[in-house]
């Protein structure tokens, strides 16, 4: 059994792990507001709408790309990010900047690269917003991972960043394949031998290392979740996460929120991975209190 390559047959897998992506991003978020921590550890959600994060605005626009081009066209890409930037969404500072003055006439190019004294971010961002691309190329784990590459440098050029969004890409054409989602250890396993050697890399092997330990909050306290909002401190638990329930949207999501950290983006990476395979889906309440997705994410491709 092969993936579907049809044009509408791959934004039909990308929209399934957008909608992934954006309920874990936007149920994540509920769980910064103070008021809600009890219902955290009751594994009980708060009422809605919950509104998603600049994790969903970006990932939106890559499905947009990728509905119009077939692929990842940086430029066009930059573009969508600097004209759907809303600055409320939660974008960090050096981000903000950055699609202001791309919306401005600046080179992205120039100004991705001029990042954090020239080293470039090695934020999540880039990898946060790239699930649905992997569900995109479910028939071709490594075109995943090339196309994620290129789809980080408009705003991540730092190597760790970049490899955490084809880390992410990659796991997410892996949970998309049409016979099925692999086993936890498979997952890892082909992972990491489509990513170069990376702090990411390490973290992953750890990862695979941990798969039978019970407890998040130990592998977290090793993975890292997110709290220095860097990609090797955060992509390695949400894969670790989404591996060990891939087809259980609920208990990824429980699991991965229980740590805390950056709850929104690690649940927004475990939602979009765990949403590209057809036994993922959120449940329906979830999806219903979630934000809708904004009305120019196209349907037909």
């Amino acid at each position: 059994m092969t993936a579907d390559s049809s044009p509408q047959g791959r934004l039909e897998r990308a929209l399934a792990s957008l909608r992934g992506l954006a309920v874990g991003d936007a149920l994540g978020s509920q769980f910064f507001v103070p008021v809600n921590y009890p219902l955290l550890k009751r594994r009980e959600v708060p009422s809605g709408p919950w509104q998603w994060t600049d994790d969903t605005e970006m990932a939106c626009s890559v499905v947009a790309v990728l509905a119009a081009h077939h692929r990842i066209d940086q430029d066009a890409l930059a573009r969508s990010f600097a004209e759907h930037h809303d600055f409320d969404r939660g974008y960090g500072p050096a981000v903000n900047r950055l699609l202001r003055l791309v919306r401005e006439g600046g080179d992205w190019r120039e100004l991705s690269a001029a990042l954090f004294n020239g080293q470039g971010s090695w934020g999540n961002g880039a990898a946060m917003r790239i699930a649905p691309l992997g569900a995109w190329y479910a028939d071709d784990p490594e075109q995943a991972t090339h196309q994620a590459e290129i789809s980080a440098y408009p705003t991540h050029q730092h190597r760790e960043a970049v490899v955490g969004a084809m880390a992410v890409a990659a796991a997410a054409a892996l949970a998309a394949a049409p016979g099925g989602p692999p086993s936890p250890p498979s997952l890892l396993d082909d992972v990491i031998a489509l990513v170069p050697k990376s702090a990411v890399g390490a973290g992953l092997r750890r990862a695979r290392d941990m798969l039978d330990y019970g407890d998040a909050a130990t592998v977290a306290a090793v993975l890292g979740c997110g709290r220095r909002t860097t990609a090797h401190d955060t992509v390695p638990f949400a894969l670790w996460s989404a591996a060990r329930a891939l087809g259980d949207y609920e208990e990824a999501f429980w699991t991965t929120a229980q740590v805390g950290g950056d709850v929104d983006t690690t649940c927004a990476i475990v939602g979009g991975v765990i949403g590209s395979g057809k036994a993922g889906t959120a449940p329906a309440e979830w999806v219903e209190r979630t934000e809708a997705l904004p009305q120019w994410v196209p349907t037909a491709a």
